[in-house]
């Protein structure tokens, strides 16, 4: 067994003890690289058909490119859709910074899911190096009612031994690709065949690293068109994943104020 197939084989385990622990799980489907590695991993997982929705936290802001990947996949994958959109601004902390409170709506709209369609367990794509505040993150992650989330007081995980039934009245982060790196993925992406929306892929001099809302999400300087360029790319740079992302650059601790209120 190589490194990928060890990988593979460890998220396939956490979806499946996930959806045996859980009452009414779901998947956030943000569209981006990691969630659709995570969309071809439940594939895997629930031999080609995901016995749980998928949700798409829609702003309103996505990339055309990101909408019309979406509109393709649903039907092909055979994904069962909740594509709610996320409430205004206005709902949202107005002490943050500017990209942060834009970015705050999809914790707005996860809260609002989570109301009004009953989920007890969401799993996510995020990885623990792709940004510090993540690195303190479990695979089943507890949250409070209100969707809290205290990094603080997080459940020991030892020998794959996982707590993961929901808090009374609240429910259960899972992190499948937690122990995947952004080389991890794209090399899982061109092991499979596993199609992706085509902005990660450079056009005059620009691609983007990390795909989010147009106006928060910026494109970075480079001439990688192939999986085999962006594995390159990746091996030569010191430069972080989330470059592109403009919440990042504000407040130092806008990120984590984001993840404690139940960011993604």
């Amino acid at each position: 067994m190589n490194h990928l197939d060890a990988l593979e084989a460890e998220s396939i385990f956490i979806l499946r003890e996930a959806y045996h622990q859980l009452n009414k799980p779901a998947m956030l489907w943000s569209v981006g690289k990691d969630s659709n590695v995570m969309i071809w991993l439940a594939r895997k997982a629930f031999v080609g058909a995901i016995p749980f929705p998928v949700v798409h936290l829609d702003t309103g802001k996505e990339f055309a490119e990101t909408y019309a990947f979406r509109d393709r996949y649903v039907p092909e994958w055979g994904l069962d859709l909740i594509g709610d959109a996320c409430p205004p601004i206005e709902t949202v902390d107005p002490s943050l910074p500017p990209a942060s409170r834009f970015a705050a709506r999809k914790s707005r709209g996860l809260t609002q899911a989570l109301e009004r369609h009953g989920f007890d367990g969401i799993i996510a794509g995020i990885r623990r190096d792709e940004q510090s505040t993540r690195a303190k993150e479990r695979v089943f992650s507890p949250r409070g009612a209100d969707g809290v989330w205290d990094f603080r007081d997080q459940p020991p995980e030892f020998w794959h031994q996982f707590n993961a039934r929901a808090p009374r009245d609240a429910h259960v982060r899972v992190h499948p690709l937690l122990q995947w790196t952004e080389r991890d993925i794209w090399l899982y992406i061109q092991r499979e065949g596993i199609p992706v929306v085509p902005l990660y892929f450079a056009r005059d001099g620009k691609r983007f690293r990390s795909l989010g809302e147009e106006g928060i999400t910026h494109p970075i300087d480079s001439n990688a068109a192939t999986i085999d360029d962006i594995i390159a790319e990746l091996d030569a740079t010191t430069a972080p994943e989330r470059q592109g992302r403009a919440m990042d650059h504000e407040a130092e601790d806008a990120f984590e104020r984001l993840r404690e209120s139940g960011y993604m």
